[in-house]
């Protein structure tokens, strides 16, 4: 095993976290790490499996398509962490155990259609976008109320929380500000009677801030698969490269 293995770097990852959560007065419990494998192929999660990983968040389709049959045997759970287009709503009700990026009543109808179809039910966070920067995807926050309203509505989703991306800055005060923003429209759901309390934020660069703010997920890519050969603009040449 090298000195920068693939356990050096998770066994890092978890101790980063774990010191996050105490900085914030966190239970270090209360706090999910979601791998992000996206660019990475079958034989190193595998590996990663091998350590006690079993849900992996991927923000392509293709991706999960492609990697679901050389990893069938694993027992692997599937998240979508990335901008999902409705005619592909079809591979992520078959393949998906959880979709994070429901950002619009297209969408959901579309995955509710297809859900039906498998005969599937799966967990769903709604993205909500918390910046200005006008690359990100999300739905609008003063749309969330009545967008969880009608997801209620819909029993082939489980609705457990929220998910948003910070704005990309140096400014840390501005990034939790997004995050702040998050768990704030969180709380109004609840008082309003949605039980969403789940709030996936923060990625390698940034979660410590997301902690701080109340994040119960952590979507964790370079900081524990390494880095990527490309950059992202490689991979998804358009024009919301999402790094995680």
């Amino acid at each position: 095993m090298t000195a920068d293995s693939l356990r050096d770097r998770w066994d890092a990852i978890r101790g980063r976290v774990e010191s996050a959560c105490h900085d914030a007065g966190r239970d270090p419990a209360e706090v999910t790490i979601l791998p992000v494998s996206k660019t990475f192929g079958p034989e190193v999660i595998r590996e990663a499996v091998g350590l006690g990983l079993h849900r992996f968040g991927e923000n392509k389709v293709q991706e999960i398509r492609e990697k679901y049959e050389p990893l069938a045997d694993c027992g692997i759970d599937w998240v979508m962490i990335g901008h999902l287009q409705t005619n592909k709503a079809g591979v992520v009700a078959r393949l998906a155990t959880e979709v994070q990026s429901l950002d619009r009543p297209k969408l959901a109808a579309a995955l509710d259609r297809q859900l039906r179809a498998e005969g599937r039910t799966i967990d769903v966070l709604v993205q909500v976008k918390t910046s200005d920067e006008p690359s990100k995807y999300g739905l609008d926050p003063a749309q969330l109320p009545g967008f969880l309203d009608e997801l209620a509505d819909c029993p082939t989703m489980r609705v457990r929380g929220l998910m948003t991306l910070a704005i990309n800055t140096s400014d840390p005060e501005t990034i939790r500000g997004c995050f702040r923003r998050l768990r704030l429209l969180r709380d109004e759901a609840a008082a309003h009677g949605h039980d969403v309390p789940r709030l996936s934020m923060g990625m390698s660069g940034d979660f410590p801030l997301a902690i701080a703010e109340g994040a119960t997920e952590v979507r964790i890519g370079t900081a524990i698969f390494g880095s990527r050969p490309l950059p992202d603009s490689y991979y998804w040449p358009e024009k919301n490269p999402e790094k995680n």
